[in-house]
């Protein structure tokens, strides 16, 4: 079984050519080389080929045969083997990384990632050499020493995720809590809508699980409750998370004063957002924006 519980991550190397926040790998091991693609920080597109069953949230799938597979880190999944082998390639990254396409839509909103969505395409035997081709440029993309590999790697990820675009998913899956599936879509969805933050005038509208609650129109124990049981984590995770995310693009990527960010993301006081921050991470917002250029991933 490969869950979420993996205790051997893949680690970003942050000097390998400014490539932040994306990492690509071959499978091609017995099963008992377990692959770590199980970080609860990174998107992932998979091209895998295996005979397993699959649970991502509420879903469940049987697998045989070759798969490409979108995996959001909201949600947690386990791969449960059931032949010794699976072979392919795993790309990780984060949305900060893909952001940079200027697409239209956050990946928590795309049809591939979102809750409740259907991540997983079988792909007939004329298709698999293509897919595998964007993998192989990838890996290849990411050892060169190419000065531009990043947005590079970027448009190989867009056009696999176009790609899947014109499949049709599988469905033969057994769904359950539906309820509950709908509700946490609704609350993430409603999360990422207030980010990016844009001007330092800007405010958070919903910073608590009570105030998304009362917007969703549910207590806020049932949002709770339905939130932790589809993703693994209470609603108030979710919300700690994206902010610090927010607050460290805010910090690596504005000049605006570390009391301009505190507002913005909903501190009365920068000295409460100065804790918050280095509770959540380790450091200080300063020595945050003074550490531009290095990889940080709390």
């Amino acid at each position: 079984m490969i869950s979420t519980a993996a205790t051997s991550p893949i680690k970003l190397n942050p000097s390998d050519q400014k490539l932040k926040g994306f990492k690509v790998y071959e499978v091609d091991r017995p099963c008992h080389a377990k692959p770590h693609f199980t970080r609860r920080d990174y998107y992932k597109v998979i091209l895998l080929t295996t005979k397993a069953r699959l649970h991502y949230g509420h879903q469940s799938w049987e697998l045989d045969g070759t798969y490409l597979l979108f995996f959001n880190p909201h949600i947690p999944y386990s791969l449960e083997l059931l032949a010794d082998y699976r072979y392919g390639y795993i790309s990780l990254f984060t949305e900060e990384f893909i952001a940079l396409l200027d697409r239209s839509e956050s990946l928590p909103q795309s049809p591939l990632f979102k809750i409740g969505g259907t991540p997983i395409f079988k792909l007939q035997a004329a298709q698999i050499p293509f897919m595998t081709g964007i993998f192989q440029k990838m890996l290849a993309a990411q050892e060169a020493d190419y000065p531009f590999k990043a947005e590079l790697i970027r448009t190989y990820l867009q056009l696999a995720i176009h790609e899947a675009l014109q499949l049709q998913p599988v469905e033969n899956f057994v769904q359950h809590h539906h309820a509950a599936a709908r509700l946490s879509a609704r609350f993430l969805d409603l999360l990422e809508q207030q980010f990016p933050v844009e001007s330092p005038e800007q405010t958070l509208a919903l910073k608590t699980a009570q105030e998304f609650a009362d917007r969703l129109g549910v207590h806020v124990n049932h949002l709770n409750r339905a939130v932790k049981e589809v993703t693994g984590k209470p609603t108030s995770a979710h919300i700690t998370s994206r902010l610090t995310d927010e607050a460290k693009a805010l910090l690596h990527h504005t000049t605006w004063s570390v009391a301009e960010i505190a507002y913005c993301l909903g501190f009365a006081y920068p000295t409460y957002f100065n804790n918050f921050f280095k509770k959540q991470t380790g450091i200080t917002p300063l020595a945050c924006r003074k550490a531009v250029g290095t990889a940080v991933f709390a």
